[in-house]
């Protein structure tokens, strides 16, 4: 472990939307949901440093208490906002934060899917800071590709998030691809 830090930002609006909306269909059952504290022992272990992970919510209408209460005890800061009904209130912190994280040395790793964060990305990336974005490959906006040196995670097939397999299809690479996944 080094003294340099990794800062994880979780956009949980946009993956619980992406979850439920596009790869369920449904609101997931408890096992279909992702366990944080995997997401945290991933890069922690892939980077070789610690993690500060900040998990930014919605809470205009209301603040899930049990739900920051997991968040604290996993580690994560939870960052509740709130705002007018039309305003991305997550986004727009989302933004202001990895503006902020310019000015700072440290890693960062966006789990998100949306192009809203393209450009603040972008401008993190360099020969100094390690930039990366997690989430379901499928639904990753195709924007990000276009930022030499970021680097991509999926939050199911990399990070092992999850306790259940979560019905996406997937390209496998041939030497990955075993028939009797698929002869059931």
């Amino acid at each position: 472990m080094t003294d340099r830090t990794s800062w994880i930002l979780v956009d949980g609006e946009n993956i619980d939307a992406t979850l439920g909306g596009s790869i369920l269909g449904r609101r997931p059952q408890p096992d279909e949901r992702p366990r944080w504290d995997r997401l945290r022992g991933f890069l922690e272990e892939r980077w070789q440093q610690p993690v500060r992970g900040l998990f930014f919510l919605n809470a205009s209408t209301h603040l899930p208490m049990p739900f920051v209460q997991a968040l604290l005890a996993l580690g994560y800061t939870p960052v509740p906002l709130s705002g007018r009904a039309e305003a991305k209130v997550v986004d727009l912190a989302i933004q202001r934060t990895l503006r902020a994280l310019r000015e700072r040395d440290g890693d960062v790793v966006l789990v998100s899917h949306d192009r809203d964060f393209v450009d603040d990305l972008a401008v993190l990336v360099g020969d100094e800071r390690r930039v990366g974005v997690i989430g379901f490959h499928e639904f990753r906006s195709s924007e990000f590709a276009a930022i030499p040196g970021l680097e991509f995670f999926d939050l199911e097939y990399d990070v092992h998030a999850f306790d259940a397999v979560l019905p996406r299809v997937r390209v496998i690479p041939i030497e990955e691809f075993d028939p009797l996944q698929f002869l059931g």
